[in-house]
């Protein structure tokens, strides 16, 4: 019993001095490895530093380049800016200076039209005088008629009337005669006064349509920006448009080409706006594009309903509103159609007061006598009998619409209105400067003049020069005289003034030279 209990004794001991042992082996590893942690940790924070310091000196040295590159961008703007307020004192001064100009002209007129009312006084007061002077005379003539004859001044006129009453009554049908006779001979010369007088009346500045808009810019590095990278913004703004965009190299400006004003007004309106906006881009190009064409359709129709106030005329369908707003932007022979209309109209206007007629449905007809040339559609009928059946869809008058119909022949004339409608057309179209010859009849004619010239015998050159107011013809020394020269030139004249239109007169100059050429060597 006693081995025992010591064996457990010894148990016991053996188990607890095995137990402090470990303990302390264990101690000693958790302290060497803690040890080797914190000196991880440590290597890890100063690692960490090192990386904070490289990107904070990254940091400032980008912080720095944009720094610069924003002072760059300043002094540019603030360059640009100093540019256009100088060029802009430039535009003030040369400004100034027409002014001044303009005011000594008004001050020197102002001196003439002094001196020219005083000379006019000085004659008013001149004719007074002479204008007492002769009823003075007349009143000591007329006394003395009266004491001469007996009579008073009644008494002499009423038997003078009685005398004349007889042979009044007896040549009162040959005057008739004559009268008629006379009224007959003047028709004519009556209504060229009443031409003439309209004409005077309604007399208006002439603008002549062409076919490119010009679109200033402040400086050409804007031209960068409206044609994109490889062209995509350019190609875009032709392709939303309908209009060819020239960017060449002419100064602060792009050239917009196309046959259809109305195309050219939206592109230059639209390129107004993207400039201003800045945002260039094929979408915002879209959007633009779009949205300006909603502002010039109602600006259209907003012209033609202030066309129609204008001439006081009223009760138009709107479709034939918007037709007139639509000739605004259309042309004929370069002549601006609306502009065309209004003159027509009022000259109808004028020529039909004269004549005892309507004036506000005279007025109305040629307003609308080319309504047929700015159709959406535009159909293959001429534009008077297009024009006529769309006065008659949208409920115009018989007589308008007849009015309309025949003014170019194609119809009959069955109102008075039509003869009118038709005359001054025709008075505004051939005004001097209110139409143009379109470029391929232009260069056709003188093609013409000059294949003339070359079809008679001898002719070796000719030159049509002077826009086709001048033809130069060179004949060969040996083939024509110098007497034959002379004859030619009034043959060529002669032949010009028969066969071919062409507006003023065509001076005919033949030349014929003899030259000897040599050389020295």
């Amino acid at each position: 019993m006693d081995t025992l209990i010591w064996i457990l004794v010894a148990a016991v001991l053996a188990a607890a001095a095995g137990y402090f042992v470990a303990r302390m082996l264990i101690t000693r590893n958790a302290k060497s490895n803690a040890n080797l942690l914190i000196a991880d940790a440590q290597r890890n924070v100063e690692e960490a530093r090192r990386e904070a310091d490289v990107i904070r000196e990254k940091k400032l040295l980008e912080a720095k380049e944009e720094s610069l590159k924003l002072i760059n961008d300043a002094e540019r703007e603030a360059a640009k800016k100093m540019q256009r307020v100088q060029s802009a004192e430039a535009r003030t001064k040369q400004i100034q200076m027409q002014l001044r100009d303009q005011q000594s002209e008004i001050s020197k007129g102002r001196n003439e039209l002094d001196q020219r009312a005083a000379t006019l006084d000085n004659r008013e007061r001149q004719i007074e005088q002479r204008g007492r002077e002769a009823e003075q005379v007349m009143m000591q003539a007329r006394e003395e008629l009266e004491h001469i004859s007996g009579l008073s001044a009644e008494e002499a006129r009423d038997k003078l009337i009685e005398s004349l009453k007889d042979e009044a009554k007896t040549a009162a049908q040959s005057y008739i005669n004559d009268i008629m006779d006379d009224a007959k001979m003047t028709a004519g010369k009556e209504a060229k006064r009443i031409v003439i007088q309209s004409i005077q009346r309604v007399a208006t500045e002439t603008a002549v349509e062409n076919a490119v808009t010009v679109f200033h810019i402040d400086n050409d590095e804007i031209k960068g920006k409206i044609i994109g990278r490889e062209g995509r913004n350019i190609r875009a703004l032709e392709a939303a448009t309908g209009v060819e965009i020239i960017v060449d190299d002419t100064p602060e400006a792009i050239v917009l080409s196309g046959f259809d004003p109305v195309r050219r007004e939206i592109a230059r309106l639209a390129l107004h706006q993207l400039v201003v906006d800045g945002r260039i881009h094929p979408a915002r190009i879209e959007e633009v594009v779009a949205k300006v064409r909603r502002q010039v359709e109602e600006e259209i129709v907003e012209t033609g309903k202030r066309t129609a106030i204008d001439l006081g005329i009223h009760g138009l369908h709107p479709e034939l509103i918007r037709m007139v707003g639509r000739m605004k932007y259309r042309s004929s022979y370069g002549q601006n159609l609306l502009q065309h209309s209004r003159e027509t109209a009022n000259l109808c206007a004028v020529m039909a007061s004269e004549l005892g007629l309507n004036p506000k449905k005279a007025r109305r007809a040629g307003l609308l006598h080319d309504i047929g040339k700015v159709p959406d559609d535009e159909p293959e009928l001429p534009h008077a009998l297009l024009g006529m059946k769309l006065a008659e869809k949208f409920k115009e008058k018989p007589d308008i619409c007849n009015a309309i119909g025949s003014h170019h022949d194609e119809v009959e004339q069955t109102s008075l209105l039509a003869p009118i409608v038709q005359v001054c057309d025709a008075i505004s179209g051939a005004r001097p400067g209110a139409r143009r010859e379109i470029v391929e009849a232009y260069i056709k004619r003188l093609n013409d003049l000059e294949q003339l010239a070359l079809s008679y015998p001898g002719v070796i050159k000719t030159y049509a020069i002077q826009a086709g107011r001048e033809l130069r013809v060179i004949v060969g020394a040996d083939k024509i005289t110098d007497v034959e020269t002379e004859k030619l030139s009034a043959e060529i004249a002669k032949k010009i003034q028969n066969e071919m239109t062409y507006p003023g007169q065509v001076k005919i100059t033949v030349i014929r030279e003899t030259r000897a050429v040599s050389y020295a060597k």
